[in-house]
C-alpha cells in the first residue's frame, strides 16, 4: 500500500504548492525536455481510436463511452501511481513530482508566447509568417486569414484557452489535486482529437465532447467572470465585458467557449466570432460583440494583458475560495 501522503499530494495540494506550479509555468512554459502528460494521453487516445472505432453508427456510440472511461481512468491512475511511487521513495521527491504535474498541465506561458507569435509577425506586416504561426493556436485554415482574420483568431484563442488551458485546469488543481488536473487534460484531449461533429466522429466522440461540456461548464463561466474583472485594469470595460457574455455567449455553437470570447470581445469593444473555414468547408459562426473600435495590434496586446491578469484573478479567488470553505 502506498503512504498515506500519496493520497493527500495525489488529490490535495496546498496552497503554497499549488502557487509553485503557476509559477514554474508562467517562468517555462512546457519545455520540450519535460515528460508532458498529454502526449501520453494523446498516444491513448489514439490507440483506443484504433482499436475501437467500428464506422458503425450504433456500437461506434458504446465504442466512444468505452474509449472515453479508458482514457480517463488510465490518465488519472497513472499520476496517482506516478505520485504515490515517489512518496514512497522519499517524501520531498513526492511533493516535487506533484508540482511537476500540476505545471504540465497548466498553459498560460504557451498560450501567450503563441500569441506573441503571431504579433511579431504582424507588426512587421509579415501574413504569410503569421499564419504558420496561428496554427499552434486554432484549427481552422489559416491561409484564407487575411490581417483582421489573424487578428480576431488569435484573440478568440487566447479567450477561449484562458479557460480551456489554465483557469479549467487550476480548477481542477484546487479541488482534486494533481490527479484531477490530468483526469481534466485527458477529457480535454479527447474532445480535441475526436469530439468533432463530423461524419467520422458524430457518434464515437459524442462521449468525448459530452464530457467536455460538463468538465468546463463551470471552468469556461468562472473565466469569462475573470477576463471581465481583469478588464478593470486594462481596457476599463467590465460592465461591458460582463454584459457582453451573458447576452451573447450563449450564442455559440459550443456550449462553453462563448462566455469568454465574448466576454473578450466585450472588453476590448470589438466583434469576435463568424464564418471561419475548416479543412475547406465554411462553419457559420456566431458574432459575439458589438464593433466600436478596429481589430488591431492594441487589441490583441490589451488581449494579453486580460488573459494574464484573468489567470492570476482566478488563482486568488479560487484558492481564497477553497481556504474558506476548508474552514466551515
Amino acid at each position: 500500500m502506498p503512504p498515506v501522503e500519496s493520497l493527500s499530494y495525489a488529490f490535495h495540494l496546498p496552497a503554497g504548492l499549488i502557487v509553485g506550479a503557476v509559477v514554474l509555468d508562467v517562468v517555462f512554459g512546457d519545455p520540450g525536455w519535460l515528460p508532458h502528460p498529454v502526449r501520453g494521453i494523446g498516444w491513448m487516445i489514439a490507440r483506443g481510436e484504433r482499436l475501437l472505432y467500428t464506422g458503425r453508427s450504433r456500437d461506434d456510440l458504446l465504442t466512444g463511452w468505452v474509449l472515453c472511461i479508458g482514457v480517463v481512468t488510465g490518465a488519472g491512475g497513472v499520476a496517482w501511481l506516478v505520485v504515490a511511487g515517489a512518496l514512497k521513495l522519499n517524501l520531498y521527491l513526492g511533493v516535487v513530482v506533484s508540482v511537476l504535474i500540476g505545471w504540465t498541465t497548466l498553459a498560460a506561458r504557451g498560450l501567450d508566447d503563441a500569441a506573441r507569435a503571431v504579433e511579431y509577425h504582424l507588426r512587421f506586416a509579415d501574413e504569410i509568417s503569421a499564419r504558420r504561426a496561428i496554427r499552434a493556436l486554432v484549427g481552422r485554415d489559416s491561409e484564407r486569414l487575411d490581417r483582421d482574420g489573424l487578428l480576431k483568431a488569435a484573440i478568440e484563442s487566447i479567450a477561449e484557452n484562458c479557460s480551456d488551458g489554465f483557469v479549467a485546469p487550476l480548477l481542477f488543481l484546487v479541488v482534486a489535486g494533481p490527479v484531477g488536473a490530468v483526469i481534466y487534460k485527458a477529457i480535454n484531449t479527447l474532445d480535441s482529437m475526436v469530439g468533432y461533429r463530423n461524419a467520422k466522429y458524430l457518434y464515437f466522440g459524442r462521449a468525448s465532447a459530452r464530457l467536455d461540456d460538463v468538465a468546463n461548464f463551470v471552468p469556461a463561466r468562472f473565466a469569462a467572470l475573470a477576463i471581465g474583472l481583469a478588464a478593470a485594469f486594462v481596457t476599463r470595460q467590465t460592465v461591458r465585458s460582463i454584459k457582453t457574455s451573458c447576452s451573447d455567449g450563449h450564442r455559440h455553437e459550443s456550449l462553453n467557449a462563448g462566455y469568454p470570447e465574448a466576454a473578450m470581445a466585450g472588453a476590448l469593444s470589438i466583434e469576435l466570432g463568424g464564418d471561419a473555414f475548416y479543412e475547406g468547408e465554411l462553419e457559420h459562426h456566431a458574432h459575439l460583440g458589438t464593433v466600436t473600435r478596429s481589430v488591431d495590434l492594441g487589441a490583441l496586446r490589451s488581449a494579453r494583458s486580460i488573459m494574464w491578469t484573468a489567470c492570476g484573478i482566478a488563482l486568488v479567488v479560487m484558492l481564497a475560495l477553497r481556504s474558506a470553505l476548508l474552514q466551515i
